[in-house]
């Protein structure tokens, strides 16, 4: 009977409850902005992994490799737009 439990999803599930509670945290105690900033992104990132790959079953076919090289190319996107444009409109550089 344990093996049609969806362990790794309840684990997963309880994970995601865990980083939005951190992400939570940030709001409510009085953190600095490089902080609270830090936190943020480190449980969105991760989530968004736990996410992709819990969840979404990325790993779980035979062309995961190139699941995750199209997933690395995306994020390898958006942040050479981001910071870009952070570059561009922000830092003054043209």
């Amino acid at each position: 009977m344990s093996e049609l439990f969806p362990r790794k999803q309840v684990m997963g599930f309880l994970f995601s409850l865990l980083l939005t509670a951190v992400a939570l945290a940030v709001y409510f105690f009085d953190m600095s902005y490089a902080a609270g900033m830090t936190i943020l992104l480190v449980t969105a990132f991760v989530q968004a992994g736990l996410q992709l790959v819990v969840f979404m079953h990325a790993g779980e076919t035979k062309d995961k490799g190139a699941i995750y090289t199209n997933v690395y190319y995306g994020v390898f996107i958006a942040l050479v737009t981001i910071f870009g444009t952070l570059l561009c409109m922000i830092w003054g550089y043209v």
